[in-house]
């Protein structure tokens, strides 16, 4: 007998089955990004859009629905979603996401969030994406959001053996899945071209779209696939400036700070990520100085974050939030000397 859980999966996949216009709103990460993919692509049809902004989607996007008039919506991966954009669609919204429970009274919204039937259930959006559409194509799509958001899923092997060149099937933590392998590096090129000037970010995940395979970009076997890793290198080279200039000097007890104001390319996320990987005995805090704030990425192997992240806020002007060891936070600079010194008290 199937379960609530994926009666309900069923229940979504049989609404993109019956929509002929859908809008995707989508998280600006490589789960998102993934889990946009594998539903677009089983679907041919509909409309991406990536949630940039805090990511929150609220009023400002209504008039991206206007603009494209669907008859369904769905949003992937994003955990804050206001309650008056939601009042103002009439239409149906399908919500997919992994972050904290949203609560709601829209009889137009259908939500799945692993967390209503399993409150340890941390599985991404991208593998449920998967379980929904179950292409065997899009595997690798499937493998590269997973992995991006640090979750060896179950068909680890069936990838492993599809693509042995990308990942040993001996590989068992998501880490070194991620900074050890040609999978890790697909997945930062799925990161890195998220970033940059929009109509650079649209025209390439326009052609992520019509990829069939991981190695048309790996390798640069065709001209969509050139296009796509030629986007990558330009931007991958202010990474590595960022990354090799980060080291045991940054530091400070039990937390490993880094502050940088690179006003183009935001690489927090994928720089706190990488710096866990190489310090995961230390919590790691990257923050990038833009518009009067440090949007920061905090990651722990030990220590839970939102809550420590949120008393640190209290009487500040600031938000936080996010899963237990990976969350992220944006502090007013003039309140950020006091937020980082509660903060590290908190770990003490």
């Amino acid at each position: 007998m199937a379960s609530k859980r994926d009666e309900l999966l069923l229940k979504i996949r049989q609404e993109l089955d019956n929509c002929t216009r859908p809008l995707f709103f989508f998280d600006d990460d490589p789960d998102g990004l993934s889990s946009f993919l594998q539903l677009y692509r089983y679907k041919e049809a509909g409309k991406g859009v990536v949630v940039k902004i805090h990511p929150v989607l609220d009023e400002k996007f209504l008039r991206a629905v206007k603009d494209y008039g669907p008859d369904k919506i769905f949003i992937l991966d994003i955990p804050k979603v206001s309650e008056s954009f939601l009042q103002k669609l009439n239409l149906p919204i399908v919500y997919i996401d992994h972050h904290n429970i949203f609560e709601h009274k829209q009889d137009n919204l259908i939500y799945f969030n692993p967390h209503v039937f399993d409150a340890k259930d941390e599985r991404c959006v991208s593998y449920w994406c998967h379980k929904i559409v179950n292409q065997k194509d899009d595997l690798w799509i499937a493998m590269v959001g997973c992995v991006g958001d640090w979750f060896l899923p179950e068909f680890k092997n069936e990838f492993a053996e599809k693509y042995p060149d990308l990942l040993d099937a001996k590989v068992n933590k998501p880490e070194d899945a991620l900074f050890g392998s040609k999978l890790g590096k697909l997945i930062r090129i799925f990161s890195f071209i998220l970033k940059g000037q929009h109509k650079d970010v649209v025209a390439s995940i326009k052609v992520l779209t019509r990829i069939k395979s991981p190695h048309e970009i790996l390798n640069q076997e065709t001209s969509q696939g050139r296009f796509v890793y030629k986007r990558f290198v330009a931007i991958n080279k202010y990474y590595e400036e960022l990354i090799n200039s980060i080291g045991e000097k940054n530091i400070n007890g039990n937390v490993l700070e880094f502050m940088y104001t690179e006003k183009q390319w935001s690489f927090t996320s994928d720089l706190s990520n990488e710096l866990l990987y190489k310090f995961p005995d230390k919590v790691i805090m990257v923050c990038r100085e833009k518009s009067g704030e440090f949007k920061c990425s905090l990651r722990s192997s030990k220590f839970k974050l939102p809550k420590r992240i949120n008393e640190a806020l209290e009487g500040l002007t600031g938000y936080g939030g996010g899963h237990d060891y990976a969350c992220g936070a944006c502090v007013k600079v003039s309140d950020f000397k006091e937020f980082l010194s509660r903060f590290k008290k908190s770990l003490s």
